[in-house]
């Protein structure tokens, strides 16, 4: 198989060095700089670059740059594809990306669904990219009325095949709320925790909770303007629970109210528990 990739940062470039370990699909990539898709290619990750000429040739073509740019892309290249392809966006939110290049995809008769991987790191990049940081991981995909299951089988097995654990299906309605608590929501609270003025006199005083706490800090204010942005309803409904949480732990701080504080702090426990995971 011909696979495509636009954008060589964390995500694109972990799936490209990913599928080169894993499988024996030829890999053509785009990247925003000549000096990445060097290094790709020199490291193995990149067969050739991903051209006018080659775009018809790709079976998959998996799309890792950001929202506005995505869209852009397939309306500029969308003529290029071949009916018998399959376009799979790797956006962080999926609304806006859908509802764009969806009708798109109809218009020019190539098979589009929109995905999103589960995995990441507060560094991004190609030089950040790994060829495992799949490896158990959670893909999301967001089939509508045109997928149909011969489609989910192939992207099922290749997905597996370089290292995802399980495949999540939803809508992207579903994907945006969930993500925006999920995974905003904990950039936004690391990017406003870290802003304390103790932060700058903390050495010698923190630990694991502190490094959790502050890890996602280190993110791509670009990137995540823009995803914030596009998923703003959701988000700051989200916001807003926090606040209101954030404020009866302060209201029972500041009445020295130790029943009412070791009832959140319970409550808060119980409901990690039921929550689950790590």
């Amino acid at each position: 198989m011909k696979v495509g990739i636009v954008g060589l940062g964390l995500i694109g470039g972990s799936m490209a060095k990913s599928i080169k370990a894993r499988t024996g699909h030829t890999v053509f990539g785009i990247a925003r700089s000549e000096e990445t898709l060097m290094m790709a290619r020199m490291c193995g990750a990149v067969d050739a670059p991903l051209t006018q000429e080659n775009l018809s040739q790709c079976d998959l073509i998996l799309i890792a740059i950001r929202p506005a740019a995505a869209i852009e892309w397939v309306r500029r290249n969308a003529a290029d594809i071949s009916k018998s392809a399959v376009v799979v966006d790797l956006c962080g939110v999926k609304r806006v990306v859908v509802e764009s290049i969806a009708p798109i995809a109809e218009q020019y008769g190539f098979a589009y669904i929109g995905g999103h991987p589960m995995a990441g790191k507060e560094r991004g990049g190609f030089t950040s990219a790994t060829e495992d940081l799949y490896v158990g991981a959670s893909m999301i995909l967001t089939p509508d009325k045109r997928t149909d299951m011969q489609l989910l089988e192939m992207l099922k097995a290749f997905f597996l095949d370089i290292g995802f654990a399980n495949l999540t299906f939803s809508t992207p309605d579903e994907h945006d709320r969930i993500i925006a608590y999920t995974s905003q929501l904990a950039h936004i609270v690391s990017s406003a925790y870290i802003k304390s003025p103790e932060a700058q006199r903390r050495r010698g005083f923190s630990a694991g909770s502190f490094r959790d706490m502050t890890r996602v800090a280190r993110l791509d204010e670009d990137m995540w303007t823009e995803l914030f942005l596009d998923d703003a309803d959701y988000l700051t409904k989200e916001l807003d629970i926090l606040i209101e949480n954030l404020s009866e732990y302060a209201d029972a701080l500041k009445a020295k109210d130790a029943d009412q504080l070791r009832a959140l702090l319970k409550d808060g426990r119980e409901k990690k528990a039921t929550a689950g995971g790590n």
